[in-house]
């Protein structure tokens, strides 16, 4: 296996090209320790170390650093992994070790999301939302009606209500423009026609 590039991502940091391929990336600390010159063989040794070792620890490691800052879905994980340039099957390995600890939970990700969104956001913007993180709109949409069996479902109606109040939206007054414009406003909100209709007919001045 003969090094055939190495190309700088920063000052800290390159891209190992072995035989003409993208291989791996490196601290420039570690092409030193491990003997990776460009034009030059690389050692199966000093190759199995990095793969084998270096790397997935890194991997790992890179999971675990995020995971202490805030929550992650597994998409979002293997999104950051991938920008760091780490290999599938690193990126696989690194996810299945979060997992088997029960650091990364997308179903408890989605009861979280839900539980503190549950005011302000309408089921289908919520649905659309989680979809975006990377959570399953199959598996949305059993957490949200599960909620739903405990009596948490999001009141759509009353936030709806609140939506038009902070507009100022006075039935009386509002030419078919405007209320045009409003529905579309809430339909974009995720809110279904049905409310959309009868939320623009009621007067909320006194909300």
């Amino acid at each position: 296996m003969r090094v055939t590039g190495i190309e700088e991502i920063n000052s800290k940091k390159v891209r190992v090209f072995i035989d003409n391929e993208f291989a791996f990336v490196l601290y420039k600390g570690e092409l030193h320790l491990y003997k990776v010159k460009e034009g030059e063989e690389i050692g199966c040794k000093e190759y199995s170390e990095i793969i084998e070792n270096v790397l997935p620890k890194r991997a790992k490691l890179r999971c675990m650093n995020l995971l202490k800052a805030r929550a992650y879905t597994e998409k979002q994980l293997r999104d950051k992994l991938s920008q760091g340039e780490y290999p599938q099957r690193l990126i696989d390995a690194a996810i299945d070790y979060v997992k088997s600890y029960g650091y990364i939970d997308d179903r408890k990700y989605a009861e979280d999301f839900i539980a503190y969104h549950m005011e302000n956001k309408s089921r289908k913007q919520m649905e659309l939302d989680l979809y975006k993180k990377g959570i399953d709109r199959k598996l949305a949409g059993e957490v949200l009606d599960a909620m739903r069996e405990e009596g948490e479902a999001p009141d759509e109606f009353s936030m709806a209500k609140k939506i038009l109040w902070k507009k100022n939206y006075n039935p009386e007054t509002a030419t078919n423009k405007e209320k045009q414009k409003l529905s579309a406003y809430l339909y974009r909100k995720g809110f279904d026609m049905d409310i959309i209709r009868s939320v623009l007919s009621l007067d909320i001045s006194s909300i």
